[in-house]
């Protein structure tokens, strides 16, 4: 991991940019995949599954059968593991449930705002090297919760044809309506438009690669809105002499394994503590059965010093990480103080994983520097927000006049009208 002492402030832009690709490098191939759907369906997602994925798929669509199959390969322990994780993320995302907001405004003009589900959502689940099924957990459980009436489910098959037993299971323990066997940008581009098995969506959520990330962003072109642009895992950790040097670097690491594209980063006031982790992370890096991978990412990274919590925090607000741990004596300043930042996780006893699977908390976060802007997936995120108002003869009338000049001084004139006859009726 590169280590860089001190640096300036009018490089941290540099210092901070992500191994990712433009939109623009990519946006041509994916543009092409697009078309290509939209007018030919099907067939256009079974030809790029066979060329991306390197599998001739017969049929799209999962059967009851295969779910069935699948479920018989998974063990009792891993099944116990997904209720417990099911449980606190249904605890969780219950409990962010609003009434119903009402206020009369004036006399006689009531108005109101309830939440509505959207009806069609679709799921993305990266398959690959990784078959990321606690992620239908974050998001199947929101959208039941929520009351989303169809709920269709994609992602890449093996070189067999098949999707890992583990999405199957959990997709079925969470009420998935339609598994599909198509990852990558084709998956994005037939929820977008729909194809002859797989439905038109309201709505696509779900993390992916960097192909995946632009899909989801031409997608919102096309009359699709999408969860936000979560690309590539990030992680940054805070941490000071009293954080743990090999916690440190396992949370680093358990970052770094999810793509070479991914990034970590720790931020420290303690050189000594910086060396120490350098250290931990090669030698725990050593036993990684995704070591490849992991080192790829490493190389992205980096150990940074500084002064004083005030600049490590500035540092941190500008990158904006996707995940945040905070490891230092004065934690207080950190989580009271932090503006940009997905999920933040606090103390040497608080594993990033922990929110990955477990914990309760969503694990579909922005990245990139998006949390400057975006909030992670929660219950609201598969909702709509309506309002609705209801004005008696005396309400018109307290307001009447108010909207009467308004839009005359907007040179409105039938809007204007529409009020002056409802008040010359009431005369």
């Amino acid at each position: 991991m590169k280590k860089i002492y001190n640096p300036k402030k009018d490089t941290w832009s540099k210092l901070l940019e992500r191994p990712t690709q433009t939109v623009a490098d990519i946006e041509e191939t994916v543009l092409s995949v697009f078309n290509e759907i939209k007018t030919e369906g099907d067939f256009a997602v079974k030809r790029y599954t066979k060329k991306f994925d390197k599998v001739t798929l017969k049929n799209i669509l999962v059967s009851q059968n295969e779910i069935e199959e699948a479920s018989k390969l998974i063990s009792e322990e891993l099944k116990k593991a997904i209720r417990i994780a099911k449980s606190n993320i249904e605890k969780f995302h219950a409990a962010q449930k609003t009434d119903k907001i009402f206020v009369e405004t004036t006399n006689g003009v009531s108005c109101w705002q309830e939440k509505r589900p959207i009806q069609k959502v679709g799921l993305y689940i990266p398959g690959g090297t990784a078959p990321l099924f606690s992620t239908i957990l974050m998001l199947a459980v929101p959208a039941n919760l929520a009351g989303c009436k169809e709920i269709v489910l994609c992602s890449p098959p093996n070189k067999e044809g098949n999707i890992d037993p583990a999405i199957l299971y959990t997709a079925n323990l969470c009420g998935v309506t339609r598994i599909c066997k198509v990852g990558g940008i084709q998956a994005i581009a037939a929820m977008t438009f729909g194809t002859e098995s797989i439905p038109q969506v309201y709505k696509i959520f779900g993390p992916g690669n960097q192909f995946v990330t632009v899909a989801k962003q031409l997608a919102t072109k096309f009359g699709v809105a999408i969860d936000m642009p979560a690309g590539p895992s990030e992680l940054l950790v805070v941490a000071d002499d009293t954080a743990n040097a090999a916690f440190v670097a396992s949370d680093l690491l358990s970052q770094a394994e999810h793509g070479k594209d991914s990034q970590v980063i720790l931020v420290s006031t303690s050189k000594e503590l910086i060396d120490t982790v350098e250290k931990e992370v090669e030698k725990q890096l050593l036993a990684l059965p995704r070591k490849e991978i992991a080192t790829a990412a490493i190389a992205n990274s980096k150990l940074i010093y500084v002064e004083n919590d005030q600049e490590a925090l500035e540092i941190i607000n500008e990158y904006g990480p996707e995940h945040f741990i905070v490891c230092v004596a004065n934690e207080d300043f950190y989580v009271e103080n932090i503006a940009n930042a997905g999920s933040v996780f606090i103390g040497n006893y608080t594993p990033e994983s922990a929110g990955d699977y477990a914990s309760g908390t969503n694990h579909t976060l922005p990245t990139n520097g998006y949390a400057k802007q975006y909030s992670g997936v929660n219950l609201d995120s598969f909702m709509k927000s309506m309002t609705f108002q209801k004005i008696s003869e005396k309400g018109i009338q307290n307001i009447g006049n108010a909207i009467e000049l308004m839009a005359a001084a907007e040179g409105l004139q039938a809007h204007k009208n529409a009020v002056t006859l409802r008040l010359e009726s009431l005369k």
